[in-house]
This record gives C-alpha cells, structure tokens and sequence, in this order.
C-alpha cells in the first residue's frame, strides 16, 4: 500500500504562516498530488514528544519561532551551518532520525542577491536589528557576500552566542542600543531587521524623526525586514521613503521554503509557483 508522504510547520503562534501555502503550491506545481503539508500550534516543551509521536508518513518538518534552537538539540545530526547559526528551521525524516539543517542561511542570501544587493560589488558593513536566532542566520549569509562589518542595534545586550558567531566568520563587531541603531540605518548600506512584527516600530519612528538632519545619504541602500505579516512593515515604510531599496520578508520565507522542499522531497523546487503564491499572499 501506498504511503501519503506527510509535512507540516510547526510554532507558536503558528495561525499566521504562509509555509502551508507555499508548500502546497509547490507541490502541485511538481506533480506531488498525493503529499499534503499542515501547520501545528507547538511550544517548546512540546515539540520533543510530538516529533517523537509522528508516524513513518512524515517526511519533513519546518520550524519557526520559538522552536529552532530546540529542534537542534532533537535532532540525530545537523548540518554544518545548522551547528554553525545554532539553528535548525527543518527537520528530514531519515529512517528512524530527524536530520537538522538551517535553509533561513540560503533564504536570506538569495533574497539578498535577487534584491540586488551584490551588483555592485560586496557590501562591507551591515545593520543587524536583533542578535537571536534569525540574526545568527542572516550574519552567515551576509558573510558569504563579502560584508566586513556588522553591528546590532538591540534592547538591552546583545546575545553572546550571536556576537561570538560573528567574531568566527572574521567581522568586525559593534553593538549599539535601538536608538543609535535607527540614525545608523539612514547610512548603512545594508539594514536587516531580524525582530518579530511590531519591535520596530519605535525604530521607524525615531528614523524618520532624524531623517530631515541626516544629511546626503548613500545612494545605494537596501533594506530586508524578515517581517511578513501586515506588509509593508512601519519599518519599510520609512526606509523605502527615504530612498532606500526594500526587500519585503516575504522573499526570505519562499526561498528558505524553496530550500526545504527540495530537502524533504528530493525534487528541484517550482520557485516561480512558490514565488506567485507567496507574493499575492503578502501583497507585494
């Protein structure tokens, strides 16, 4: 008989995702009619028995917020930028194990580049907002794209794991308090929010508040906010108004996802179907 291969996402909160819906068109733009894929609400002290409890339909698993940290520690083996970020976002069914790996990494990185990030040439400094688990995967992108120099504009103290990863890649480190941060962005050439919808809020305010004494600003800037839900992001609204080019989160999530599909199915993944599902979905 048969089996229906099974995968999901799992999170709290989770109602939000899009991972169903990108995965899904996916799957029926490859012809993988008989896989489903389905969100389940998870915290972390549940996700050790329910991936225990899953049957041999279960192919793969995505994992978002808070979970990626402890899917590292579940998992039998992990790969080198997994054990690298400290972060596992998909966990693939071999035999009896889960295999981790983090597809966040070559997310960032590819919507980087198709944001045009890299066509004039490496980037040598980059704005960190956050210094968790999203921010140690962004830094391993950003490192493959030549940057020198990050800084983290955070509430309160950077996280240890966070800076001690950037020191390996070779950067260069500051770390600044959100305000400093939101004068920073109007000069840096490349800003990546790495923080839940709503913690910059207070960050575009205090941005478009200084912007008028700024001065000339570079003409190149980008912006990724990672943030999906409820786009444009007050963040993006005020990088985008000062010239800055803006790349919605939107892109991070179908590449990552694109990165899954290919890691639980074993198939190329259909990236413009994925692209047009999650493009109309944010409303981009």
């Amino acid at each position: 008989m048969l089996i229906a291969p099974r995968a999901g996402v799992l999170g709290k909160p989770i109602a939000h995702s899009l991972s169903p819906l990108l995965h899904r068109a996916a799957y029926d733009a490859a012809g993988l009619t008989d896989w489903s894929y389905d969100a389940r609400e998870c915290d972390v002290s549940e996700l050790p028995d329910l991936v225990a409890g899953l049957g041999p339909t279960w192919r793969g698993l995505s994992l978002t917020m808070p979970l990626k940290e402890e899917a590292l520690l579940l998992a039998s083996s992990s790969s080198a930028v997994a054990r690298q970020t400290g972060a596992v976002n998909t966990l693939v069914r071999d035999g009896a194990d889960w295999l981790g790996d983090n597809t966040d990494v070559v997310g960032i990185r590819d919507a980087l580049c198709e944001g045009g990030v890299a066509d004039h040439g490496p980037v040598d400094a980059v704005l960190m907002i956050g210094s968790g688990a999203t921010a140690r995967s962004a830094l391993a992108a950003v490192a493959e794209l030549g940057v020198t120099h990050v800084t983290f504009a955070v509430r309160g103290n950077a996280r240890e794991s966070t800076l001690a990863q950037a020191r390996d890649h070779g950067l260069q480190v500051e770390v600044v308090d959100l305000t400093e941060g939101a004068t920073l962005a109007l000069h840096t050439p490349l800003v990546i929010n790495t923080t839940p919808a709503g913690a910059t809020d207070a960050v575009a305010e205090t941005m478009a508040s200084a912007a008028g004494s700024a001065g000339a600003l570079p003409e190149r800037r980008v912006l990724l906010d990672v943030v999906y839900a409820g786009w444009p992001t007050p963040l993006a609204v005020v990088a985008a108004t000062y010239g800055a080019h803006v790349i919605p989160g939107v892109e991070m999530l179908i590449h990552q996802a694109a990165a899954q599909f290919t890691l639980m199915t074993g198939k190329p993944a259909p990236l413009q179907a994925m692209q047009d599902a999650g493009r109309a979905a944010a409303q981009v």
